[in-house]
């Protein structure tokens, strides 16, 4: 009975792990420090770290304006996994052109982060090569899409710009600028 229990521990681990040719690495927990953007987290003893497989909008810095869903990407990753431990799962590729680790996010009680923002449509499959969880990925996109959630339902009220100026006769004075009421009125010398 015992071997049964041990042989059917070992296949539930199989499926949880997948593997492309033994590839993919699972690290032992890691304390996120920060959430980047909506696919980029801070990981201690790591650095910054791109969630494998998928693409979340971006958010606005400086003049940019933040794409739509941009932001709520990033607060659902950051009440996901902001300061708990986590679990990353390496396939592939080792670090992407700006030197970010990739890899899969798993939290403590097994929830799959990536796949969690792709079925809240939050994020889009991304992937350019195979990968092991890559039918997961595309499950999780089509139940979004089914279901009309986030980037894939109703077209999001974009915002005005906020970085232009307002045309000045909006502009409320300031104290450098002299209103008609506020200058002084010095009267004329008289020529002799």
């Amino acid at each position: 009975m015992q071997i049964l229990i041990a042989v059917a521990a070992a296949a539930v681990a199989a499926i949880q792990t997948p593997t492309v040719n033994g590839r993919v690495t699972r690290s032992g927990p890691v304390l996120v420090r920060a959430v980047i953007d909506g696919d980029t987290i801070d990981v201690a003893t790591v650095g910054r770290v791109r969630l494998l497989g998928i693409d979340a909008p971006e958010i606005g810095r400086g003049f940019d304006s933040s794409a739509p869903f941009g932001r709520e990407a990033r607060e659902r990753l950051t009440a996901l996994i902001l300061h708990r431990w986590v679990r990353l799962e390496q396939e592939g590729a080792a670090v992407d052109v700006y030197n970010r680790q990739l890899a899969y996010v798993m939290t403590e009680d097994g929830m799959f982060v990536n796949a969690v923002l792709v079925r809240e449509g939050l994020a889009r499959i991304s992937a350019r090569v195979p990968l092991a969880r890559l039918q997961e990925l595309q499950r999780a996109e089509s139940e979004a899409q089914a279901f009309r959630r986030g980037m894939w339902g109703s077209t999001p009220q974009i915002p005005s710009p906020g970085y232009t100026r307002r045309p000045k006769a909006s502009r409320p004075p300031t104290s450098r600028t002299k209103t008609r009421s506020t200058r002084r009125r010095h009267p004329r010398k008289k020529k002799p």
